[in-house]
């Protein structure tokens, strides 16, 4: 019987271990999966982009960049990022509202400054708009619309960067006009056949259910914040304005790393360099922009190290167009210090202590003549004798009973000795 016992243990053991193996893989995956992991993992491969650019080209390229900046450029570049921003911020205005949150256009131009600023000075690019959108909703009440203002939000410039990308590097010279060409075919039929599986689910509906619905409420609502009658024009405008500045940036970069090409020879190339930059694997948006570029040029001609050049003083110019961002973020910090300071106590109590300090400075004369007459001694009060009778009287009526005091005297503790002798606790 233990025999059988005992095998049957043996054949059931094995079977246990794969759940538990899967399990592990699971955790595994779900934390490199993670947001954290995945910041972490896009800021090394920004660092090894770099490194690999400086090792092969040298840091002359980059030295030379920021050397050729000058104050009338960084006047320029403050000039096309007000521009940019402030239509950026419409755009950010309109999808909000087209989703039903309220945000204040200047409220909004402020918090995008303050958000570029972010995504520039820290790592993987995109903190200052997950900051921008968690504030939002916090703000309005709703975290999840918040966030899903930013997300359709930047999902419309990606849109209309992917579009006149697209255009451009299919119709212009540039070094991969001829793949773009080749991969149009197999786009097209992707397109086809992902627009063939949407018919196809919305021909055999399913049952009502808690996802499809969620997923049909994210739908309306990014048909609502993009393509409504009310947002769409001011969404595209802004869009194709912020897209002209950023390709504006990229121009006046490569005149002042002298790259001696026109504006017909930059623009697919900026374009690229653009779309590089939406991948999420750059340190502050250096890395794949700056290796997109050095590529680029050199395939057109125009020498990989001037293409480092012009990326480098893109990435300065975009960093200067973001300063205002820093006088916002400091400005909001120290209007909440004083808030806080202002709702705390302990902070009152603390700003009072200099005017205590201030009171206990030595008086003059004729400032503490108050102070002496106030802590003058007050006169003794009249005695008032009463007459012996009714002392006598008083005292006999008030006078304690005798069980009074037998029971005052066994009292715990008392502090009278029994019979001579020192007081014990069995005496107690």
């Amino acid at each position: 019987m233990s025999t059988l016992t005992g095998e049957t243990a043996e054949a059931e053991a094995p079977a246990a271990d794969p759940p538990t193996a899967r399990g592990g893989v699971r955790r595994v995956l779900g934390r490199l999966g993670g947001p954290a992991v995945r910041t972490r993992l896009g800021t090394l491969a920004g660092v090894v982009i770099l490194a690999v650019l400086f090792w092969r080209l040298g840091t002359g390229a980059f030295v030379d960049g920021v050397r050729r900046i000058d104050a009338a450029t960084l006047a320029a570049a403050l000039g096309i990022g007000l521009v940019t921003t402030v239509f950026s911020a419409w755009r950010w205005a309109l999808v909000a509202r087209g989703i039903g949150i309220r945000l204040p256009f200047g409220a909004a131009v402020a918090d995008y400054y303050r958000a570029l600023f972010l995504n520039a000075a820290l790592p993987g690019g995109v903190l200052g708009d997950v900051h921008r959108a968690v504030r939002h909703g916090q703000d309005a009440g709703d975290l999840g619309r918040g966030v899903r203002a930013v997300v359709l939000e930047r999902t419309a410039g990606q849109l209309a960067l992917f579009a006149a990308g697209g255009a451009v590097l299919l119709t212009m010279p540039s070094p991969v006009r001829d793949q773009m060409r080749a991969a149009v075919p197999l786009a097209g039929l992707g397109l086809v056949g992902a627009c063939a599986v949407v018919l196809a689910l919305r021909m055999n509906r399913v049952p009502p259910g808690r996802k499809p619905r969620a997923v049909r409420g994210m739908l309306g609502e990014a048909r609502r914040a993009l393509f409504s009658r009310t947002t769409a024009p001011g969404v595209l405008v802004s869009s194709v304005v912020v897209l002209a500045g950023y390709v504006a940036m990229f121009v006046l970069a490569a005149d002042v790393a002298d790259a001696g090409a026109s504006v017909a020879e930059l623009l697919p190339l900026a374009l690229l360099a653009l779309l590089a930059m939406s991948l999420p694997l750059n340190v502050g948006g250096w890395g794949p922009r700056e290796g997109v570029a050095a590529w680029a040029f050199g395939a057109a001609g125009l020498g990989a190290g001037r293409g480092l050049t012009v990326a480098v003083v893109y990435g300065v110019l975009s960093l200067a167009a973001s300063l205002p961002g820093a006088v916002v973020l400091v400005a909001r910090w120290y209007a909440a210090t004083r808030n806080r300071r202002a709702a705390d106590p302990a902070q009152l109590t603390e700003e009072a202590r200099p005017v205590e300090a201030e009171e206990a400075r030595p008086l003059g004369a004729e400032e503490a003549r108050p102070l002496q007459e106030a802590r003058r001694p007050l006169a003794p009060a009249p005695v008032v004798r009463i007459p012996a009778q009714l002392s006598e009287v008083r005292s006999e009526k008030y006078a304690p009973k005798e069980s009074a005091r037998l029971a005052r005297s066994s009292l715990p503790f008392s502090a009278v000795p029994s019979e001579g002798r020192p007081m014990t606790p069995e005496s107690v």
